[in-house]
């Protein structure tokens, strides 16, 4: 085989539809310390889809579970995972995963903070191809749900129907004001990228209404 994950898988898949492993969320919850052994299991809508038995080592995160390569019989994989760490600015360091995917021969080695089993290892979504749902939108949807966001965290309704909320109590002005901004800007984005896209759909009238050229 030549090392986890020789050789790419064809298509894309989605980020979405993969089971991950987020080392952040293994920080967090202590599983980053040596000697520390359980499970990680993956539940939908109350149902356990999967589980993976973890210890941490010296050398790394150790993985042992089973896998059914194109629905065959079940095998069992062993897979240690190198942790590293960085230096935050504020003190204390960020861990993060090394990714130990071989690709046409290549290691990979990319420092992540997330690995994905889209095949019979947790790799990087770049050794998978691996794409999130977002990156297949238009840019001007991005920008739009970018914008909800924000307007969400303002304590504001979606949508350019409604107007930007006022400030919320405790926020700092300027933290208002840089919100606000982001907003409007990334609304205003959506309309001109919208625009360019479909302007072949519209009439000289439709166009300057919405008062982009």
């Amino acid at each position: 085989m030549g090392g986890y994950g020789s050789g790419r898988i064809g298509h894309k898949q989605r980020a979405e539809g993969c089971k991950s492993l987020d080392v952040n969320l293994l920080h967090r919850d202590g599983c980053l310390c040596i000697g520390r052994a359980g499970y990680r299991i993956w539940t939908r809508d109350g149902e356990e889809t999967g589980r993976i038995g973890y210890r941490m080592k010296t050398d790394g995160f150790f993985l042992a579970y089973k896998v059914r390569p194109n629905g065959g019989e079940w095998e069992s994989v062993e897979q240690t995972i190198p942790i590293t760490y960085a230096d935050c600015n504020y003190g204390g360091a960020r861990p993060y995963f090394q990714c130990s995917g071989v690709v046409d021969g290549r290691h990979c080695r990319r420092r992540v903070g997330k690995l994905f089993a889209a095949g019979n290892y947790f790799l990087c979504r770049h050794c998978y191809r691996i794409a999130y749902g977002s990156q297949s939108e238009p840019r001007y949807d991005r920008m739009l749900r970018r914008a909800n966001k924000l307007r969400l965290e303002l304590g504001g309704e979606i949508g350019t129907a409604h107007w930007i909320a006022p400030k919320p109590k405790g926020m700092w002005q300027r933290t208002y004001e840089q919100k606000r901004f982001e907003i409007e800007w990334c609304e205003n984005q959506a309309n001109v990228l919208f625009i360019q896209k479909f302007r072949h759909l519209l009439t000289e009238k439709e166009r300057s209404g919405l008062f982009v050229d």
